[in-house]
């Protein structure tokens, strides 16, 4: 028991940044909680913070036993107010932030019947695809495409996220079908730089092996919709999720190329919110109707 209020110190710590708010959620002493981390490196061995006058950093190991750290306090949380928070009906502003393109196409629908259902809840969408420190801007909600969710968050998948690499049929009849990988490199690629893992390569997966390999191209962008338009009209290959070309590829407006090299197989759309956020009913409620509307065979990829 002594080691897991140690353990709950420890995430509260990492999850505030410092002692001194820890103590105040905790509504302990600041002296105590820096006790209880002290105590748990000595009982594991190892240092799991680096502090400084000026600041703190999580080490390496420490990074890693946060994650079983927070997911066991946020049980804990959710057990002690589960009987009284599932009566509570969700109301209030929920605020969110979601990819522009997403947004438009897929989230403002799933809002529409969200709100029919809950009409307690008003929404506050932030539509960009600039990165938003949700606790810095105050969001509630941040929507999501990435492989490896940051460990002081929570995430929760709300749908797959299928990437494919096409192109319009005019470019590759006046260019060539890519057949293989290292012919993308002969070819103009159109670079979206929302996502940080796609601006130094695209990464595939075929029998087991995983590739990344390093595109050319005259355009980068970092706005979806632009790049959207661009791959339409003929002036390069993209490499994009289904929730974005499913239309276009069932119409034939774009082609895929490589199919039989999957990209990007581990991301996902994710929903992402903080640890002692969990239980409010509006978020929940949020997460759970967005889960049930995508579903794990989104409507996207239906092409």
């Amino acid at each position: 028991m002594e080691r897991l209020v140690e353990m709950m110190a420890f995430a509260k710590v990492v999850e505030t940044r410092s002692f001194s708010a820890a103590a105040v959620a905790l509504k302990t002493s600041k002296s105590l909680v820096s006790k209880q981390v002290s105590n748990l490196e000595a009982a594991l061995g190892v240092r799991l913070l680096n502090r400084t006058t000026r600041r703190m950093s999580l080490t390496e190991i420490g990074a890693a036993y946060y994650e079983h750290c927070s997911r066991i306090s946020q049980e804990i949380d959710a057990a002690a107010e589960t009987v009284t928070q599932l009566q509570v009906e969700p109301r209030g502003v929920l605020r969110i932030t979601s990819p522009v393109i997403f947004a438009s196409l897929h989230l403002a629908p799933a809002m529409q019947s969200f709100m029919r259902r809950y009409e307690e809840v008003e929404i506050e969408l932030n539509a960009t695809d600039r990165p938003v420190d949700i606790v810095e801007e105050g969001y509630d909600l941040a929507i999501r495409i990435t492989d490896h969710p940051a460990p002081t968050m929570v995430a929760r998948r709300i749908a797959p996220v299928r990437w494919v690499t096409c192109a319009s049929p005019e470019y590759l009849e006046k260019h060539g079908t890519p057949t293989t990988l290292q012919d993308l490199a002969q070819h103009q690629c159109l670079v979206y730089q929302g996502i940080p893992t796609l601006r130094s390569g695209w990464r595939y997966q075929n029998g087991g092996r995983e590739v990344s390999l390093s595109v050319n191209g005259k355009c980068r962008v970092n706005n979806s919709e632009v790049l959207l338009q661009l791959a339409l009209g003929g002036m390069g290959i993209v490499l994009f999720p289904t929730y974005v070309l499913g239309q276009y590829l069932k119409d034939g407006r774009l082609r895929q190329i490589l199919p039989d090299f999957e990209a990007n197989p581990d991301m996902g759309m994710h929903a992402i919110y903080l640890p002692n956020r969990y239980m409010q009913p509006k978020v929940r409620a949020f997460i759970d109707h967005l889960m049930e509307h995508f579903g794990p065979e989104p409507h996207w990829d239906q092409f």
